[in-house]
Parts: structure tokens; sequence; C-alpha cells
């Protein structure tokens, strides 16, 4: 990596911003931008929603892993993860020896509302916060294992971005 800087590696529930703020906080800090969810659409050329439906979970998350671990990064570079992504431990070595890891932490009602309407592989229709609160109850944990916390419930993804960068110079 160029200049002693690290990756940034966005992790949190669906719905908490990753996405959004990874392409802010790449701009604010002049740092590459990837996707990891982006990537494996591209790789595997199927949605998230299809790999889940067709293939399941698990292999899933190992197209996740695999696809991590074959990127090309140099350059200093914000990636956006999957939610579950941190859920493997071999994955969170691997963030932790190349960067810095950040958990957009926000409350299942905000999450609710953000992605209320979209078609989410983990979650059953009509999507419940229940739903989302079971699994946010069980990845929390390993959320809490992040380097940074930031709550975006109240924070648009630019705010958010500049918090971030305040916290990480």
């Amino acid at each position: 990596m160029k200049n002693n800087k690290k990756h940034i590696f966005l992790i949190g529930m669906m719905g908490s911003g990753k996405s959004a703020l990874a392409k802010e906080l790449a701009s604010i800090l002049n740092y590459d931008l990837i996707d990891l969810d982006q990537k494996i659409v591209e790789k595997y050329g199927k949605s998230i929603e299809r790999i889940f439906l067709e293939e399941g979970e698990i292999v899933f998350r190992g197209y996740e892993a695999q696809t991590a671990r074959e990127l090309k990064i140099s350059n200093p570079t914000v990636i956006a993860t999957g939610g579950g992504f941190p859920v493997r431990a071999e994955n969170r070595k691997w963030m932790k020896k190349t960067g810095k890891v950040i958990w957009l932490k926000c409350n299942s009602g905000v999450i609710f509302e953000r992605i209320k309407n979209e078609d989410r592989p983990l979650l059953p229709k009509p999507i419940t916060v229940e739903h989302i609160e079971n699994i946010l109850n069980g990845r929390t944990p390993i959320y809490t294992l992040a380097d940074i916390i930031i709550n975006t419930d109240r924070l648009t993804p630019k705010e958010a971005a500049k918090k971030i960068k305040s916290m990480i110079k």
C-alpha cells in the first residue's frame, strides 16, 4: 500500500449505508472504491438475491470470501462489504490485517424504514423490524470488534464520511 495508508472496510447491517457512504468517503479521502457485492455480481453474473435463491447463503459466503481475496488492491481503498461478510473469522482476520474496520451502527427501526420496500435475501416478505433485529442481534458481537463504531441513524452519507475522516486522521 502506498504512503503506509491502510484500506478502510465498512461493515454493518443491510441498510446501514455502506455503499452510499463508501462513495462519499472514498471521494473525500481520495481513495479508490470497491463495493464487494458489486464485484460478486460482476464475477458470477448473477444478482446477490439470485445467488441466495439458487445456491444458498453458504455458497454465497464462499463466493464473498473468495472474491475478497482475489481483489487486486494496492492503492488505499474504501471497501464496502456485505452485511454478513465479517461473520467468517477468516474475513475478520483479513480486514484487520489490511486496514481499519468501521462498523456503521444503525438501529433496527431505521434499517427497516430504509429497506422495507426492497428485496433482501435474508429477509422474508413482508420485512419486519423483528426479522432485522434477529439478524442484528446475532451479528452485533462480531460488529463490535471494529476499530471504529459510528452511528449512522441520523447522518447523511456525506455527514458520516466527514465524521469518519476526522476520526481516522
